[in-house]
């Protein structure tokens, strides 16, 4: 009941982004409209897990993505949404925020949504006692509030990395007004060795047998960024639409760019002209000043699911 009356009560459609409106491609796909939800009466979304998922009409589809930010392929991934139009969600890990925070403000400046993936990815989250949960979560916003300058930026959304829920995991995000996501489908792009074609074959498998949902994904893979304008290309041919979800709250309009780093820093202010803080929330309890001073070394997070994850994710299918 209380999730029927929050999204009765608070669920909003902003105006369409029509295909025609997309600058230099009249065929794009586009965004076909915008879901609002409030956090604070929103707990769970995504059928692989949960009961609830985003009220989607027929052949709409939320498109997000998990475990960046990792150039060059989080950059080719975002060029083919800017070519299409297309909002996206993203989940990102703390370190990764830390180690490319101009992809982070790039994301957000684009227009996509901003939400956290945890502090460094933990690959069993589902056996974490409370005090590291409350580490990863709060490491994670804190890191994504710094590399995005202002914590106003930043969705109250959370994905549980693996997708390893557990009682503790879902209390402390409740009990601090997180929406946890799960997803409705899934397009296995985290397997080792599967091909672009074969991402979207099950995405779109998977997708038309449900009709609707929300599609996980993730940014840090080549075969993923390869897929993407395949996968666009048939959701449009298929007659699905995108819909991007966004939190209540206002949120600044654009953020300060940055100049890429090569390592040696924390990047420089390029525009400042709309910068609004650039200090994370003071209610964030994890300190990341002495993480400011350097940039992750490693180009990628070591990040796998377990056999046990991977067949619960897998089994309905």
């Amino acid at each position: 009941m209380r999730f029927i009356a929050a999204f009765l009560f608070c669920l909003a459609i902003i105006g369409p982004a029509a295909a025609e409106s997309c600058p230099g491609n009249p065929d794009a796909l586009g965004t076909s409209r915008v879901i609002t939800v409030d956090p604070t009466d929103v707990l769970r979304l995504g059928t692989m897990q949960y009961r609830q998922t985003l009220p989607l009409n027929d052949h709409e589809v939320v498109i997000t993505f998990d475990d960046g930010p990792l150039p060059p392929y989080s950059d080719r991934i975002l060029d083919t949404l800017a070519s299409q139009c297309v909002k996206v969600t993203y989940f990102l890990v703390g370190t990764m925020a830390r180690a490319y925070p101009w992809v982070v403000r790039r994301m957000y400046n684009e227009g996509h949504t901003i939400g956290t993936h945890s502090l460094d990815h933990p690959l069993i989250f589902q056996n974490l006692g409370a005090d590291r949960v409350e580490r990863e979560v709060d490491g994670g916003i804190s890191l994504v509030d710094a590399a995005l300058g202002d914590s106003t930026a930043l969705s109250p959304f959370f994905r549980i990395p693996g997708l390893g829920r557990s009682n503790t995991a879902e209390k402390f995000l409740a009990d601090h007004d997180l929406i946890t996501w799960s997803a409705d489908v899934v397009a296995d792009d985290w397997f080792r060795g599967i091909g672009a074609q074969s991402i979207v074959n099950r995405a779109m498998r998977r997708l038309e047998a449900k009709g609707r949902g929300i599609l996980l994904l993730h940014d840090i893979h080549p075969a993923t960024a390869i897929a993407l304008p395949i996968l666009l290309k048939q959701l449009k041919d298929k007659g699905f639409r995108v819909v991007q979800v966004v939190a209540t709250g206002e949120r600044p309009k654009a953020l300060p760019e940055l100049v890429a780093s090569n390592g040696g820093g924390w990047p420089r202010v390029a525009k400042t002209a709309s910068a609004t803080s650039e200090e994370p929330a003071r209610h964030h309890r994890i300190n990341v000043a002495a993480h400011r001073h350097r940039a992750v070394a490693s180009a990628q997070p070591a990040i796998d699911y377990s056999a046990q994850a991977r067949d619960r994710l897998t089994t309905q299918f």
